[in-house]
């Protein structure tokens, strides 16, 4: 009975309807949490702006396109995910929450982003992967304190080269896009730990040995006629790594995934004992 219901709540927007999946939302929950990830949403219950102390909200897999200006109540929200919707441009609200740190965008239908994103000056995590994006949006690069960018499933040809003033930019995923070079913004950011650009159409690869930060190049699925040169210790996935047999790309982003959750290096641990003296 119960997905009778929410299928029906798909088909009729009426609040009264899209308040029965949130029914049980009238107090704000003790975790400082709401998710209401596929529920089958087409507008946001204006009462659940109520939760001014909300520190996330998943609206995820849902089919909203819009949002209540409500919204901008929540001025403590530090995690916002609204990917997997409908969205055909960012609703302004969203830029009012300046509290911001992961804003997850990926899975809709936007071909840019407002210039008002760069109010935004905590946001560390944006995801815009798999949009209608031909090129970065120059907002981007206003983000100073931006950690995480996975503009993937997209179709970038070119990045812009203020890209470069991301100073704390540790990891970029640009896989899927239409990339016939590599980006040569990101061979002046020596800051960065992890590069992916699989499934582009690069057919050359510059030297990264100089990245001194670099620790994951994920270059596979592009009809490059060479390995990008990387220095000692930095692993690579693509044509000619030195891997054997070829790891999987999938396994390599989870890998740089684990980098950017514990970023503190672990302590080596000690020498064995040394045997006792045979003397």
């Amino acid at each position: 009975m119960g997905n009778i219901i929410r299928a029906l709540v798909a088909f009729i927007p009426a609040d009264r309807c899209q308040n029965y999946v949130v029914r049980d939302l009238r107090e704000m929950p003790l975790d400082k949490t709401v998710d209401v990830s596929g529920s089958q949403l087409r507008r946001l219950p204006v009462h659940v702006c109520a939760f001014t102390e909300l520190v996330k909200l998943y609206l995820s897999d849902n089919h909203l396109n819009s949002l209540p200006a409500e919204l901008g109540q929540l001025q403590n929200l530090q995690i916002l995910a609204l990917d997997f919707n409908n969205f055909k441009a960012l609703p302004q609200v969203v830029c009012t929450l300046k509290q911001l740190c992961i804003l997850y965008l990926g899975n809709n239908k936007l071909c840019d982003l407002p210039s008002e994103l760069s109010r935004l000056q905590n946001l560390r995590t944006l995801w815009i992967e798999a949009n209608c994006l031909t090129q970065l949006p120059e907002v981007v690069c206003e983000l100073s304190l931006l950690r995480t960018l996975h503009a993937g499933s997209n179709a970038l040809r070119l990045l812009p080269g203020r890209l470069r003033r991301l100073r704390e930019l540790r990891t970029i995923w640009l896989s899927g896009n239409l990339l016939t070079d590599f980006p040569p913004v990101l061979l002046h950011m020596p800051f960065l730990e992890v590069i992916d650009v699989d499934r582009n159409r690069i057919r050359y690869f510059p030297s990264l040995a100089h990245l001194s930060s670099l620790k994951v190049v994920i270059y596979d699925h592009n009809p490059c006629r060479n390995a990008p040169k990387v220095a000692k210790g930095v692993r690579r996935v693509g044509r000619w790594a030195e891997e054997t047999p070829e790891p999987d790309p999938r396994k390599a982003r989870r890998y740089a995934l684990a980098l950017e959750e514990n970023p503190e290096p672990q302590a080596p641990a000690p020498p064995p004992p040394l045997p006792p003296s045979s003397a």
